[in-house]
């Protein structure tokens, strides 16, 4: 067993004394259990014999292995062998939850799948990451991009007409976190019911709880949204500004309050009595 990033002391952590199995790979996956690392977890990260693909990346991926893999052991087993299964098994009997977040049906053609893990280990809470829920998408393969298109948010992030994907893995990284939400409340049904369960999240869904409040706005005026650079703001000072000296600054004024201490803090009460600006 390998260790592949320091593990910080989870004694007084919340869920110390919890061990996950991880079958993670790239970013949605190692955020889920990452997250429950943090929290005192002590979670096994399974790896191919060659090592997880992202030990290896560089430039835009170099650091994708080493932020989302803290806190965790790894080991590296060939899980397509008998004498790989066997030694999952060893380690499954011991733990509390698995998270896998391969492409659909690989875990199944393994014989990890969550039907014949549940049937031998009935207080296994199996987190299964995927591109899509249950539906017409379930089985195809995703990637963050794609859902961001997919789902409206690189529309709402672009300027209209060049959809634009947000600067960081936002859907793997939500996908992740609602995974190890569904996890902890799991474990804390299994504390009233003795058994394990599935627990399902998916990029898409996922994209679809972000943009939201977007498709709320479209159904309460019948108008659809603009893109963000161009969007009807809802407060009257909520943008980016130009300094003299050439930088950027961005102002966010959004209640008659913030109006009030932004003026007092600029030297410019002035303007509280502009009744052009009531």
């Amino acid at each position: 067993m390998t260790t592949a990033s320091k593990q910080a002391p989870a004694e007084g952590l919340p869920l110390s004394g919890i061990r996950v199995l991880e079958f993670g790979h790239t970013v949605m996956g190692p955020s889920c259990s990452m997250v429950l690392a943090d929290l005192g977890a002590d979670v096994i990260k399974v790896e191919p014999p060659e090592g997880d693909r992202t030990r290896a990346n560089v430039g835009f991926g170099s650091a994708l292995f080493p932020v989302f893999n803290r806190n965790k052991r790894s080991i590296s087993i060939d899980i397509k062998t008998d004498a790989g299964k066997a030694v999952i098994h060893k380690v499954i009997a011991g733990a509390d939850a698995l998270i896998e977040n391969f492409a659909y049906g690989t875990m199944d053609r393994l014989g990890l799948g969550y039907a014949t893990l549940a049937a031998a280990y009935p207080r296994l809470i199996y987190c299964s990451l995927k591109g899509f829920l249950g539906g017409p998408y379930e089985k195809r393969d995703a990637l963050d991009e794609i859902v961001q298109y997919m789902g409206g948010l690189a529309y709402m992030t672009g300027p209209r007409g060049m959809p634009l994907r947000a600067g960081a893995s936002v859907v793997d990284i939500m996908g992740g976190m609602f995974g190890a939400l569904g996890i902890m409340a799991a474990l804390r049904e299994r504390e009233h019911t003795g058994r394990g369960q599935l627990v399902q999240s998916a990029l898409f869904e996922s994209t679809a709880f972000l943009v939201a409040q977007h498709m709320g706005q479209q159904a309460l005026t019948g108008v659809a949204p603009l893109p963000m650079p161009e969007k009807a703001s809802s407060w009257a000072v909520y943008d980016p500004f130009q300094t003299a000296d050439g930088k950027t600054v961005f102002v966010g004024i959004t209640s008659d309050k913030h109006w009030r201490s932004f003026c007092t803090g600029f030297g410019v009460e002035t303007l509280l009595s502009d009744p052009a600006l009531k």
